[in-house]
């Protein structure tokens, strides 16, 4: 519907005005301009990527446990003080840039595994989950196999048992 004026303009009625040429404030409009991306520093510490990196090795199927044969005697009398908790970083060394990092792994694997099978494994699995929860480029992980978990061993980490 529209409506004639007395010059013989045709114009919109009140109801049917068009929005688009109103002048509006856009919703996306940002303060201070530029990418929010760009607004700041975001840091990485050692310790996470080193958290991230321990979890995704302990996910590969012949791993038996993390780190050198004294740390681990170290961690499991570490892990038996009241309100201590396992180490996840165990047997993990990053080295964190800003856009870049580097790890090294010691681990022990079961007896009976492909340890090249098991290192392969290991280096997508924590390439994987370091790259993608925080966005670093993992130029290298380095993997030191320092024992070998026989059947008949026992473990050095025994399992606590209730009292």
């Amino acid at each position: 519907m529209t409506d004639m004026t007395e010059g013989g303009s045709v114009r919109a009625p009140d109801s049917e005005k068009n929005l688009e040429t109103t002048p509006r404030k856009s919703q996306g409009t940002r303060r201070g301009g530029g990418d929010p991306a760009t607004r700041g520093r975001t840091t990485i510490a050692d310790g996470v990527v080193e958290k991230i990196a321990g979890l995704a090795a302990r996910d590969v199927l012949g791993v038996h446990a993390m780190g050198s044969g004294l740390s681990r005697t170290f961690g499991a009398v570490r892990d038996r003080v009241p309100g201590g908790s396992k180490s996840v970083t165990r047997g993990v060394k990053a080295e964190v840039g800003e856009v870049q990092t580097a790890l090294d792994l010691e681990i022990v694997v079961d007896y009976g595994v492909s340890i090249a099978d098991v290192a392969r494994a290991v280096r997508e699995n924590v390439i994987a989950a370091v790259e993608r929860m925080t966005g670093l480029e993992v130029v290298e992980v380095n993997i030191a196999v320092s024992d070998v978990k026989l059947p008949d061993e026992e473990d050095e980490e025994p399992e606590t048992r209730l009292q």
